[in-house]
């Protein structure tokens, strides 16, 4: 059995009705303390150095992933950031979800007045002057924030991202029953929950499943690497869930358990259907409208091309995209949208960042821009992304508005 001790550090008097627990569990001849921060705690900052300082551990690890890592310790990895690539990937709804996590954050550290991620910081200082390891222990957020996005209904998927844009431009303060929240629990949890309708669909992938990965993980890297003790930085969100995974024994294969928690569920056959399925759909409308009359055919046309360029012009205008990215919407908006191999907001994209490329300015203005909602539209790079975004928006409503007109054609005519 795994022996379990727990105690309760106080915090200094200005938190003096806050405890930081600590939990210490032994796995495997390995002791493993869990040290439960709160993120917008200075003293949390100070528990970990004092720790640190003691010598007591040959290792310690940090709730970050090796992507939110990079960031932390060169602010200027967003610099480095190959744009075309990204949209090229279909990467750039993940890019601005994880700017607007960011600009949360950010503005949650400037209403307490605090760096964020300021005890990861101090984690990874302080263990380098020890001469201790690191171990970056949590899931690439990459692949948190896409089983957060299968594990949502598809319905409720813009509705997720217009939500994490709204909670970074907002002015609002935090609420007394907010902060405490926050001082509770897990920043990406935090980030989510301010706007989240239904938090059941969140939790899975964004706290459990995290609780899970990080356990396995210190599993492996006790396993391989036979320390004898190691220091565990993260969230009091985390903590009880991680300590049962230990206490309960329940991860007997961490290499199986990391494999199967960092896998992307693969979409639904149908979701995967329904685009080919629209094309069909529509393209017979063309040729039953010709087949009829000349005249019913080309209006038709002429109305999808109106509709969908229009549509997809309509949302890259209000991106304030460059003019020939407007005129590129409006014409690759109807071919694409026949092709659901390729995305009308990927061709736009690239347009824009071809004639508008960012400069290095925009890039080390990020984390200042994101935070408020005149910054999204002034930074080239946000800009792009939010080219991307809108054009491909208007694309997919001009589809749904196009084809209802063409059958409405038909049966009318």
């Amino acid at each position: 059995m795994n022996k379990l001790e727990e105690c309760v550090i106080e915090l200094p008097k200005e938190n003096e009705d806050k405890t930081e627990p600590i939990k210490t569990v032994t796995v495997n001849n390995c002791a493993i303390t869990l040290l439960g921060t709160a993120h917008v705690s200075k003293a949390s900052a100070d528990k970990v150095q004092e720790l640190i300082a003691t010598g007591r551990y040959d290792a310690v690890a940090v709730e970050l992933c090796p992507s939110r890592h990079k960031v932390i310790i060169n602010p200027d990895t967003m610099a480095q950031m190959d744009l075309f690539q990204v949209i090229k990937n279909g990467q750039a709804s993940m890019v601005a979800a994880s700017l607007a996590l960011g600009a949360f954050q950010q503005r949650m550290a400037e209403q307490f007045g605090i760096e964020p991620g300021a005890e990861m910081r101090v984690a990874i200082k302080d263990a380098k002057i020890a001469k201790l390891p690191v171990l970056l222990i949590d899931r690439e957020i990459g692949t948190t924030m896409k089983r957060i996005y299968h594990n949502v209904p598809w319905w409720k998927r813009i509705h997720l991202f217009a939500g994490l844009i709204a909670s970074v431009v907002s002015k609002e303060k935090f609420s007394a029953a907010e902060i405490e929240k926050l001082k509770e629990g897990d920043v990406l949890e935090s980030s989510f929950s301010q706007f989240a309708e239904n938090e059941k669909d969140l939790f899975r992938p964004l706290i459990s499943e995290r609780d899970e990965y990080m356990s396995a993980r210190l599993i492996k890297e006790c396993k391989e690497n036979n320390y004898q003790h190691i220091l565990v930085v993260i969230g009091a969100g985390h903590l009880n869930g991680m300590a049962q995974q230990f206490e309960t024994q329940s991860i007997t294969n961490p290499e199986e358990k990391i494999a199967q928690l960092d896998t992307i569920p693969p979409p639904s056959r149908w979701l995967k259907l329904i685009p080919w399925i629209i094309v069909a759909l529509i393209l017979t409308g063309f040729a039953i409208g010709f087949m009829r009359s000349p005249e019913i055919g080309t209006a038709m046309v002429v109305d999808w091309i109106v509709i969908n360029g229009g549509l997809s012009a309509l949302g890259a205008a209000i991106a304030f995209a460059h003019p020939l990215s407007i005129l590129t919407a409006f014409l690759a908006a109807p071919l694409t949208s026949l092709n659901p191999t390729i995305g009308a907001g990927m061709v736009v994209a690239a347009v824009e960042t071809y004639l508008r490329k960012p400069k290095v300015s925009d890039f080390n203005r990020l984390r200042a821009d994101t935070t408020n909602l005149k910054g999204w539209w002034s930074n080239q790079v946000t800009r792009i992304l939010l080219v991307f975004i809108l054009s491909t928006l208007g694309s997919a409503i001009g589809t749904y508005v196009a084809g209802f007109r063409i059958f409405e054609q038909l049966s009318s005519s």
